[in-house]
């Protein structure tokens, strides 16, 4: 089914995806949040989730509990309605310690380099913003926000690493992020801080959620030496 800006496509039998135009900014982020928002409000357990992605929202549901095809209209519906908007400024605000640099920072020498500034105005661009996370995946709690300033708009390194530590701060893809524990990556670490953006031991795992807003507050190493998260 289509609509004037939006399709809604099967993804098997239990789930269907509404598809906004492709891009990566906050207006589409804040129409896929509030459309998440209103789909849980309309059919509450008669939705087993519903994922919010960049320009995408995938509703899952039980196929011998609910009609794919009656769900899919009054989906349908929901699109015809005003337009669901999401508060710009809304979402958790969340600041988060990073000391940049260094073997902390492998690569904000040659960020610097390519973004043609030095490695204290990239601090400055990076630190300088308010990012909104667009959503969250690849690993559990790994949050992708931007957009970053152009400059620091980036395509990932030629060669990943096998290795990444966790807390390591990284740019590609015009957008930062936060590694959440050890893993392989291909993102340009420019820092790194002691937050936690997954713990499986607190009540609320996964730190980060669509629709939040955070800065990055640059600190020294003694100040990084001594925090906690």
């Amino acid at each position: 089914m289509t609509g004037v800006d939006t399709r809604i496509v099967p993804a098997g039998d239990a789930a269907l995806i509404v598809a906004l135009p492709a891009r990566l900014d906050v207006e589409t982020s804040s129409r896929v949040i509030a459309l998440a928002a209103a789909v849980r409000r309309r059919f509450g357990a008669l939705v087993r989730d519903a994922v919010v992605g960049y320009h995408t929202l995938t509703v899952y549901f039980d196929p011998l509990a609910v009609d794919g095809r009656w769900l899919e209209a009054e989906l349908a519906g929901i699109l015809e309605e005003p337009t669901p908007t999401a508060d710009v400024g809304g979402g958790a605000a969340i600041e988060v310690p990073v000391c940049y640099g260094g073997d902390l920072g492998p690569d904000l020498e040659s960020v610097a380099a390519q973004a043609g500034c030095t490695e204290a105005e990239v601090i400055d661009l990076h630190a300088s913003r308010e990012y909104r996370v667009f959503v969250v995946g690849f690993v559990p709690g790994f949050a992708y926000m931007g957009p970053v300033e152009p400059r620091l708009a980036l395509p990932r390194r030629s060669n990943p690493r096998t290795r990444v530590p966790a807390g390591s701060i990284g740019l590609a893809a015009g957008q930062t992020g936060i590694y959440p524990m050890v893993t392989p990556g291909g993102w340009h670490l420019i820092g790194q801080t002691r937050v936690r953006p997954f713990d499986p031991a607190r009540a609320e795992p996964v730190l980060f959620r669509p629709g939040d807003r955070v800065r990055f507050i640059p600190i020294n190493r003694d100040e990084f030496d001594r925090s906690d998260g």
